[in-house]
C-alpha cells in the first residue's frame, strides 16, 4: 500500500502542501474546479511552475475577489457542510478549523466560538485545508507521514501584531511533532494552516526505511536565494517484502469503577470516532476488590495528546498511562465488488505467505442482505470469494 511522507525541510504551508500533491499527480482540473464545488463564486486557480532553489516546483495560486476578512469557526463549518464534500474529507477538514480555533481562543482567553479567525477564514486557507485533505485521499493515501518541521526565526506580522515566529497558536497546534529551529533569517516558515494539516492527517514521523516510489514538490511563496523554499512530498511503499508492517504507535490506558455501562460504552465510540486506531474495554479488579473496566486505546503518535485529553474529559478516570509500542500489520486494501447488483466493501488483507484474506464490511452486508432478501451469510460469502480472486 503506497503511503505518503511530509518532508518540511521549508517549513509547511496549505499551499505548499497543494503544490506538491499536484506535483505527484493530484489532478489539476479537479484542484481547478474546487472553488465551485464549495460555492466559492468567481474564485480563480493558478497553477504553474516555478523554480525554488534550482528545483523545479509547482505553485498554487488563488484569484480572490474581495471577501470578508477572515470568517468565525461556525461560519466555516456550515461552508464545508454545504458543499458536496466526502464525509470522511469533511470530519477531518472540521477537526482542522475547530483545532485552530481552539488554539487561538486559548491564546486569546475566549471559547473557540468566539474567535475570529483572520488568516485561517480566508477563502484561500478555507481551500488549502479542504484541498489538501480530499488530495490526499483522493490518490488513495491513507497514511501519511511527516518529517522533523523546519520552523523559521525571527518575527512575524500577524491580525494582532507582531509575533514571535512560531507564532503561538502555530506552536501549540505543533504539539507532540517533531520540529527544529531555523534556518537563520528564514523568517516564518510554518503557517497555522500547514501546522493544522500536520495535526489531522500526520501517522507520526517516517519508517525508517521505505522504498521511494515518486516525489514532488509545491514552492512556497517566498524565493530567497540559495535555499529552496518548498515542501517535499514522497510517495512511498513499505520496505517489506513479507506482505507486513511493523509500526510505532502509542498506547493510552486508564481505568475507571465508577462508570455506569452504557455512559463507558459511549466514551469508547466517541475515542474511536476522533481517530483511534482500536479501543479494547477489559474487566478488571481495583482496590478493595472493586469491580472495574480499564480503557485501552491505540494511537498514532500525532492524535496521542489529543485522545489522552479526551480519556481525561469524557471519563471519570485520574489518569491516563502512555506507553509506545509496536504492532505488526499485514498489508491491507479496501476493494468493492457487485453483489446482486449492489456494491460492497471487502477488506483484503495480505498474509505472510502471499495469500489473501478477506472481509466484507457487515454494514454493506447488512444493507444488500435487507435489499435482496437473502440470507447475510451468503452475501458475506459472496463478496470474500470474488475479492478474493482479484
Amino acid at each position: 500500500m503506497t503511503f505518503a511522507i511530509l518532508d518540511p525541510f521549508s517549513g509547511i504551508s496549505g499551499d505548499m502542501t497543494l503544490g506538491a500533491l499536484v506535483d505527484v499527480g493530484l489532478d489539476a482540473e479537479w484542484l481547478r474546479a474546487l472553488p465551485a464545488t464549495l460555492g466559492l463564486a468567481d474564485v480563480h486557480v493558478r497553477i504553474q511552475d516555478v523554480r525554488r532553489g534550482e528545483i523545479v516546483c509547482r505553485k498554487v495560486d488563488f484569484d480572490i475577489p474581495p471577501q470578508p476578512h477572515g470568517r468565525h469557526i461556525a461560519e466555516i463549518r456550515a461552508l464545508v457542510a454545504a458543499a458536496a464534500v466526502p464525509d470522511a474529507v469533511r470530519e477531518k477538514a472540521d477537526r482542522a478549523f475547530r483545532a485552530i480555533a481552539e488554539q487561538e481562543g486559548a491564546i486569546h482567553g475566549m471559547p473557540a466560538e468566539e474567535v475570529h479567525l483572520h488568516e485561517v477564514g480566508a477563502v484561500d486557507a478555507i481551500l488549502d485545508v479542504v484541498g489538501a485533505i480530499w488530495g490526499f485521499a483522493l490518490l488513495g493515501l491513507e497514511r501519511v507521514h511527516c518529517g522533523p518541521i523546519a520552523l523559521g526565526d525571527g518575527y512575524v506580522k500577524a491580525a494582532h501584531g507582531v509575533l514571535p515566529v512560531p507564532a503561538p497558536a502555530t506552536l501549540r497546534l505543533l504539539e507532540g511533532v517533531r520540529v527544529r529551529t531555523g534556518p537563520e533569517g528564514a523568517g516564518e516558515l510554518v503557517t497555522p494552516t500547514g501546522a493544522a494539516l500536520v495535526k489531522v492527517l500526520s501517522s507520526g514521523p517516517p519508517p525508517a526505511e521505505y522504498v521511494p516510489v515518486r516525489s514532488g514538490y509545491g514552492a512556497g511563496t517566498k524565493d530567497p536565494v540559495g535555499r529552496a523554499n518548498a515542501l517535499r512530498l514522497v510517495l512511498a511503499e513499505e520496505a517489506t517484502s513479507d506482505g507486513e508492517r511493523v509500526e510505532q504507535l502509542v498506547l493510552l490506558a486508564c481505568d475507571v469503577d465508577d462508570m455506569a455501562g452504557e455512559y463507558l460504552a459511549a466514551a469508547a465510540d466517541r475515542v474511536r470516532a476522533e481517530g483511534a486506531l482500536d479501543v479494547v474495554l477489559l474487566a478488571s479488579t481495583m482496590k478493595k476488590g472493586r469491580p472495574g473496566t480499564r480503557i485501552e486505546v491505540l494511537a498514532r503518535a500525532a492524535d496521542a495528546r489529543r485522545l489522552e485529553d479526551g480519556l481525561l474529559s469524557w471519563t471519570t478516570t485520574l489518569g491516563v498511562r502512555r506507553s509506545t509500542v509496536e504492532r505488526r500489520a499485514l498489508e491491507r486494501e479496501t476493494v468493492t465488488v457487485q453483489v446482486g447488483g449492489h456494491e460492497v466493501a471487502v477488506k483484503v488483507a495480505r498474509l505472510p505467505d502471499g495469500r489473501r484474506r478477506a472481509k466484507p464490511e457487515f454494514e454493506d452486508v447488512n444493507r444488500v442482505a435487507e435489499a435482496t432478501g437473502r440470507p447475510g451469510a451468503d452475501i458475506f460469502e459472496e463478496a470474500r470469494r470474488q475479492a478474493e480472486r482479484r
